[in-house]
């Protein structure tokens, strides 16, 4: 794998795979093929600029014409494709462009790695097509049961990817990470609105009673994940990448709210859904001379069979 074009790569995670790849390897190209939808932004992408071995192309992935000339013209061997509506509000709002991204769109990358040959599909996928877990943790093997317009789209990629495996022999592998945060993020993403609002004292929105169970990870480990199945992944298989270290929305974020501001009790009249932020999160979190303390959180920590296996099976 040399010459990889990565889909969606102006985007969040895309953008920091970009800079990841360019940072470890010097013997690759890097082409990032972007629409440039809300959530693409070439300012995300300054720094690789005047390095030769990066190239932008401007396309949708769901334009047969325009993916095949990038990868003929750029030589291409490899696809990354983070390419992808990933908004659940959104997903509400107006399905149809998560069918048209997200399935067709995923479709016509397929067709152009078995019409050129390339070495090598990767499909990013999230831990949303599990849907509701309420015991325990999702493995690779678990049915999909996505609950969302935008699970439901990237649920039916990754059918579509492990049929192109079975049916024509496509080497594929898959991922699904669990939550990102880092540079980058576009900030109706629930960790940069959070801290965005805390810092102009803005209420902080709150889906329900905020003790859900997420799992966090920050996005650059994510990008060594992901470079790790595509180094050593067994093809045809999927892996979870996560941190294996679930925490309570609550707990954690106004813990990067409070970070923020210069402490938690910094909030002062921040407000979860009409309530005092800090009324609210005392019920649950230890705290400590106005402080919140991240050794003192109720922790949930359970190491999903996926993660387990990138850190032993892949050495990451």
């Amino acid at each position: 794998m040399r010459n990889y074009l990565i889909t969606g790569g102006a985007g969040f995670i895309g953008a920091n795979f970009t800079h990841y790849l360019l940072r470890k390897y010097s013997d690759i190209k890097v082409v990032v093929y972007d629409k440039l939808t809300y959530a693409g932004n070439l300012d995300n992408l300054l720094d690789a600029d005047d390095d030769p071995r990066y190239a932008f192309v401007l396309g949708d992935i769901a334009d047969a014409d325009t993916v095949a000339a990038a990868i003929r013209d750029h030589q291409i061997d490899t696809i990354v494709n983070f390419a992808a509506e990933s908004h659940v509000d959104r997903s509400i709002m107006n399905p149809d462009a998560f069918v048209k991204t997200d399935v067709y769109g995923t479709y016509v990358l397929l067709e152009a790695a078995r019409r050129f040959n390339l070495e090598r599909y990767h499909q990013i996928s999230t831990d949303e097509v599990y849907g509701h877990v309420p015991v325990g943790s999702s493995r690779e093997t678990d049915p999909l049961e996505p609950r969302s317009p935008y699970a439901a789209s990237k649920a039916s990629a990754d059918l579509m990817v492990n049929a192109y495996h079975i049916t024509y022999g496509l080497p594929v592998t898959i991922t699904r990470g669990s939550n990102n945060i880092g540079p980058y993020q576009y900030p109706e993403k629930v960790i940069p609105l959070f801290v965005t609002n805390a810092m102009d004292d803005v209420p902080l929105p709150l889906y329900g009673d905020g003790l859900q169970m997420r799992d966090y990870q920050y996005v650059e480990d994510h990008c060594e994940g992901i470079d790790a199945v595509l180094q050593h992944g067994q093809i045809g298989e999927v892996y979870n990448v996560g941190t294996g270290g679930e925490l309570r929305n609550l707990c954690r974020l106004c813990a990067v709210a409070g970070d923020v501001v210069g402490g938690f009790d910094r909030l002062g009249g921040a407000r979860l859904n009409d309530q005092p932020a800090v009324g609210i999160a005392a019920d649950h979190l230890s705290v400590h001379n106005g402080q919140l303390l991240s050794g003192q959180f109720q922790r949930r920590l359970r190491l999903l069979q996926l993660a387990q296996r990138v850190l032993q099976a892949l050495g990451w």
